[in-house]
């Protein structure tokens, strides 16, 4: 282990920190807004948190109300509330574990990995229609800042999904 001082921070990085976080927002913005169309093209009845929570199961396979409530950032009872109306949706099921009839794990149906899978395929091609007018440079650059971004944020590769899109 080393003694010396980390080192410090060059001029203007907060200038360039505050330029950074402030692509980021409107990156977020346009995403969300992609999202939320493509969204609402397949399913209007279905909210963007419901969404989420149809990506976590998804992504990540069953979980139980606890682990989904913690990926979303949720309280359980918030996740319990979401997942009810999903349930009524016919688009998340819960199945009690044969080894523990306490635990209750929640599962998309056909019908939520159907959405699932055509929401991303819309999102993708509108993705794609978007990436178009960027120049060939500057998509291989995102390619690495966008998985650093990802993985910093804790999400799963599409190519390592629970549900195989």
């Amino acid at each position: 282990m080393s003694d010396a001082a980390p080192l410090a921070e060059p001029p203007g990085s907060d200038e360039l920190e505050g330029e950074v976080v402030e692509a980021v927002l409107g990156a977020s913005r346009a995403l969300v807004a992609l999202a939320a169309r493509s969204l609402a093209e397949v399913a209007e009845e279905v909210t963007l948190a419901q969404y989420r929570a149809l990506i976590v199961l998804a992504s990540r396979g069953p979980q139980r109300v606890v682990s989904l409530a913690e990926a979303l950032g949720v309280t359980p009872p918030t996740a319990t509330r979401m997942c009810d109306r999903l349930v009524r949706k016919d688009l998340v099921r819960r199945r009690t574990a044969r080894d523990d009839r306490r635990e209750v794990r929640l599962s998309l149906t056909p019908a939520g990995q159907a959405l699932v899978a055509e929401v991303t395929r819309r999102r993708r091609a509108d993705i794609g229609e978007l990436l178009g007018s960027i120049p060939h440079e500057d998509r291989l650059a995102m390619i690495a800042l966008f998985g650093r971004f990802a993985r910093a944020a804790g999400e799963i590769p599409d190519k390592d999904w629970a549900l195989q899109l």
